[in-house]
């Protein structure tokens, strides 16, 4: 089987995103997933995206991690394929599409921007203690389309974000189903750095729209900081996370940063 695919990328996060509306790959997507996603011996990405239709929405996203996993949301790769879309005329500017997580607004802002609608965080769980290896971590928790870990450390840069993220990842307070976990430090009252180990990947990515979110509502919950929240990610570029803060929780959350194609390509797959 032939596919068309773009490579894209979400702030350092990449994904390969392919036209299924015709149901070319159908269930075979896990399985591709694991192939394409393959660094070095593949195209290589964070994820695989699908496009397919929708009765209420422009389109609808399926996304699959490295790992062949389907996830409810991403953060990063809904930007990256409502930019997808506006390119290959599946959708105009401004565009309503699907995933597991609920129904989202797209916007492309600029040639270099794109802003998404999230979801309203839930489960959110501030100061909490988990054990590994002798040592404790203060721990919070919230979903934001996905679940996630988040914690405050100092010098981020030369934290070990792999063991402890794959630890906590695997802790029993997160099972079965696992967790992101995101690492931050605060640079001001409106700015924090960010570092996120993510789950289906397993390793570290140069960002995370879900974390980026995560990141910036427990910030706020503790009252470090205020919206807009801009997020300095490991591949280098700046999300920005707004959203309104009350008595009753967060709401009218929305990511905007840089999401672009960095090349279009067919490749040959088989499952052989």
């Amino acid at each position: 089987m032939t596919l068309q695919f773009a490579k894209m990328s979400g702030a350092g996060n990449d994904f390969i995103v392919i036209d299924d509306r015709e149901n070319s790959v159908g269930e075979d997507a896990r399985e591709l997933a694991k192939q394409l996603c393959r660094r070095r011996l593949s195209i290589g990405a964070d994820g695989l995206i699908l496009v397919i239709p929708s009765s209420r929405c422009d389109f609808r996203m399926r996304y699959f991690n490295a790992d062949g996993s389907e996830a409810d949301m991403c953060g990063n790769g809904g930007r990256c394929l409502a930019r997808f879309a506006r390119e290959h005329d599946i959708a105009g500017s401004e565009m309503c599409f699907e995933s597991r997580s609920g129904t989202h607004e797209a916007t492309i802002v600029d040639e270099t921007d794109v802003k998404l609608a999230m979801m309203d965080p839930r489960a959110l769980l501030l100061s909490f203690e988990i054990g590994l290896k002798g040592e404790q971590f203060i721990v919070h928790r919230v979903n934001t389309g996905v679940p996630h870990a988040v914690l405050e450390v100092e010098e981020l840069n030369e934290y070990p974000v792999v063991d402890v993220g794959r630890a906590i990842r695997e802790h029993r307070r997160f099972l079965p189903e696992g967790t992101n976990v995101d690492f931050v430090e605060q640079q001001g009252p409106r700015e924090i750095s960010l570092r996120t180990y993510e789950r289906g990947v397993e390793d570290e990515t140069l960002a995370c729209g879900t974390g980026a979110v995560a990141a910036a509502v427990v910030m706020a919950a503790l009252g470090k900081i205020q919206p807009p929240v801009s997020i300095r990610t490991r591949g280098g570029f700046t999300l920005v996370v707004g959203f309104f803060m009350s008595d009753l929780g967060f709401c009218d959350v929305s990511l905007t940063g840089d999401a672009r194609t960095v090349y279009e390509g067919e490749i040959r797959w088989s499952e052989d």
